[in-house]
């Protein structure tokens, strides 16, 4: 049997960079939403504890599935093993200024 595959999603929530690892990821059936199914965290016999991903395990307990809005994904890479979950602060560099996202779907224009 082959080796199961492990996702890395980075994504954009609250101002703030979540980096989760999952088992399955799709295109889903809502539109503009990535599915992220079979998240992972690291194994709980571990000594050392990591409160930001406690927080994160304690943020998505007991959820199955949850849908990552398309443009808050930063990155989607299928890795070779797990590693932990993190939260990361926005760097702007000093900058005050956010993109807004963008539209996914524009309907075409009538000519009335």
């Amino acid at each position: 049997m082959g080796k199961k595959k492990i996702y890395k999603i980075v994504f954009h929530n609250d101002g703030k960079v979540f980096e989760v690892y999952a088992r399955s990821v799709s295109q889903g059936g809502l539109f503009g939403f990535v599915e992220v199914e079979g998240l992972l965290f690291g194994q709980k016999s571990s000594v050392v504890v990591d409160p930001t991903e406690e927080s994160l395990k304690h943020e998505f307990d007991g959820v199955g599935r949850t849908y990552v809005p398309l443009h808050a994904v930063v990155r989607i890479d299928e890795v070779g093993k797990q590693g932990p979950a993190k939260i990361h602060a926005v760097d702007r560099n000093g900058h005050n200024v956010t993109t807004l996202p963008t539209p996914l779907y524009t309907p075409p224009k009538s000519d009335s």
